[in-house]
């Protein structure tokens, strides 16, 4: 069960992920979470460096896709701003979301990868499925309140991660 909750890569943030260190491992599709991954929780608008980062997922071929828990509006108008298509209300972990995202995507398991802010929903959702899972810190402490009382269970987790050191790899490939 403890290697359910373990992600593959704990990075700092979803910029610090290298496009390279993707291609490397065979990705070609990323599921990844909204809230405190992409922007922060309730908001909609999007950082500059973000946007660069999704731009060139875009320009190596690799496909993205929203998936969140949150509501259909927020995750479409930020899935829009983004170009990529975005599934809402998904109830992750459960499996669902995470194949129909595979689905839009046009990827298998061994080729998608999971990247969010939450072990109990994003990383545990993608293990279970078998795909690799990239745990990011959350992009600010304001959050749901049931996210935050889950934060202090996941703690017991990721105290003892180390964040990985994606230094020898270039931004892009």
């Amino acid at each position: 069960m403890i290697r359910l909750l373990q992600p593959d890569l704990y990075v700092r943030s979803l910029c610090d992920i290298p496009l390279a260190h993707l291609k490397a491992r065979g990705i070609r599709g990323l599921i990844i979470d909204l809230d405190n991954t992409v922007t922060e929780w309730g908001r909609a608008t999007l950082d500059r460096g973000v946007r660069r980062w999704f731009a060139d997922l875009k320009e190596e071929g690799i496909r993205a896709c929203l998936v969140s828990n949150n509501r259909s509006g927020r995750v479409k108008k930020v899935a829009d701003a983004l170009g990529i298509p975005g599934i809402s209300r998904a109830g992750k972990p459960r499996r669902r979301a995470f194949r129909q995202a595979m689905a839009v995507m046009e990827t298998e398991a061994s080729s998608t990868a999971v990247i969010g802010d939450q072990v109990f929903t994003d990383i545990l959702g993608g293990n279970r499925l078998g795909l690799y899972t990239v745990l990011v810190m959350p992009i600010n402490s304001r959050e749901f309140i049931g996210t935050r009382m889950m934060r202090h269970v996941e703690r017991l987790f990721t105290r003892h991660l180390p964040v990985a050191d994606l230094s020898g790899y270039d931004k892009r490939p």
